[in-house]
């Protein structure tokens, strides 16, 4: 028998077939997102946040929200 449980042939669960890379990704991404000890999780979540932060602080600093609203 061939590797993942199929005899052979051209199945559409083969393990090159996009079904299986999209399962083996979105269970990657599972592990990723709910390992709570995984370093690297932490770091690429933490510098997200803070180019968000950058982001939002760079693009947001020219509203002055005490000014009175444009006249239409």
């Amino acid at each position: 028998m061939a590797p993942g449980g199929q005899a052979g042939g051209s199945d559409s669960r083969s393990p090159g077939s996009p079904r299986q890379r999209l399962r083996d990704w979105l269970r990657g991404a599972f592990r990723f997102a709910a390992d709570r000890n995984d370093f690297r999780r932490n770091l690429i979540v933490n510098v997200g946040l803070f180019a968000a932060g950058v982001w939002v602080a760079r693009n947001l600093t020219d509203i002055d929200l005490m000014s009175p609203p444009p006249v239409a």
